[in-house]
């Protein structure tokens, strides 16, 4: 029987995960970023970006493809042994607990800016938290199951951002390469950011039913996401001028503003209440690596009462701390670039160190 079995996922529920835990809040201020390095070519930045990211999510494929059944603490301790393995596990529970920590800090500021404002934090806190809690409790497969209900029930967000089109200037995204390819390789920085979730694949990939089907399942997953990004930046290009754009901290979300319709006004506050939807799949990926992977550490089966701890650490540092905006942003810019590292080059390490280990291996038995 495979290790996993009862959590299994289908590849529609793998995609969905990978997909979610990419797309969040940080889509708001992506034209922005973007335009601040490469100008209006910075879509151009998010193709490039996403190479890069295919080609670390290949490498973490690969390297699980030799040991199909295990997640990355069931590796590191094949690899180092129990202790170094357990040793090295604990920065990947850190590095998940803290980018939860941050994507929940940034949603409660959200909603207390836009629509709970004299509400204290902890209580939005704790209305966040209870939801995702009865869902991340329960294993992988009723978290697959969500994401993919929500990818479903979101589809029509798209299509409502080209209401306003008709008011845009296409013009606006010539020439191409004004200053040649510098500023767009600059802006790699901010779409590679943007990119980060599918690390998750991780501890999702021996949950996978059909594992052949993996690499097919993240190439989907990340060109979803490129897509997404790539229309909410052009269409931000589109309506605000290449001089105008940069000073919006959060265009998307200045975008929105501007749909109306006749029986509806302020629209951007629902599309925002519903997007919240959207920012859970983002988070709770990662609360279900931090509490799967502690219950790997300390030799726990059932790693669920973990959630409950972790949840009231949060709610409890959160009525401590009172986090601003400022402070939120230093965390961000912390969990990305910790992120990058965790992403994009310690898959490229593991992988070598998996090749070396088997040539010994092969050599020692020969």
């Amino acid at each position: 029987m495979k290790k996993y079995a009862l959590n299994e996922i289908t590849l529609m529920q793998f995609i969905f995960l990978i997909h979610g835990a990419q797309v969040g809040i940080g889509i708001f201020s992506l034209p922005m970023d973007v335009a601040v390095k490469a100008g209006t070519d910075g879509w151009m930045s998010l193709i490039l970006g996403w190479g890069c990211n295919m080609v670390a999510s290949i490498v973490i494929v690969q390297v699980f493809k030799k040991y199909p059944n295990d997640t990355l603490s069931d590796l590191l301790i094949r690899l180092f042994g129990k202790f170094i393995g357990k040793l090295f596990i604990i920065p990947v529970i850190f590095y998940y607990a803290f980018a939860v920590w941050t994507i929940l800090t940034i949603t409660v500021l959200f909603v207390k800016h836009w629509f709970l404002p004299l509400t204290p934090d902890y209580i939005v806190m704790i209305l966040l938290i209870v939801p995702g809690y009865f869902i991340s409790r329960n294993g992988l497969r009723v978290l697959g199951r969500y994401s993919e209900l929500v990818f479903y029930m979101m589809l029509w967000m798209p299509f409502i951002l080209l209401v306003p089109l008709k008011d845009s200037h296409w013009i606006h995204l010539l020439p191409l390469f004004k200053e040649g390819w510098k500023p767009i390789f600059d802006g790699l920085g901010a779409t590679i950011n943007s990119f980060l979730g599918f690390e998750i694949v991780f501890f999702i990939y021996p949950f996978l039913k059909k594992k052949q089907l993996a690499m097919r399942g993240i190439v989907i997953a990340n060109t979803l996401t490129l897509f997404v990004y790539l229309g909410a930046t052009l269409i931000c290009f589109a309506y605000f001028s290449p001089d105008d754009i940069t000073n919006y901290n959060q265009p998307l979300l200045s975008f929105l503003k501007v749909i109306e319709f006749r029986f509806l006004e302020r629209f951007d506050l629902i599309f925002l209440v519903l997007y919240l939807f959207i920012v859970s799949t983002t988070w709770l990926p990662y609360t279900f690596g931090v509490i799967f992977f502690t219950g790997q550490l300390l030799g726990k089966k059932d790693p669920a009462p973990f959630a409950v701890v972790f949840f009231l650490l949060i709610i409890t540092l959160v009525f401590a701390l009172h986090p601003s905006w400022n402070q939120a942003q230093q965390w961000q810019q912390f969990v990305s670039g910790v992120g990058i590292w965790f992403a994009y080059v310690f898959p490229f390490l593991l992988y070598l160190y998996v090749l070396v280990y088997n040539r010994f291996r092969r050599s020692v038995s020969s």
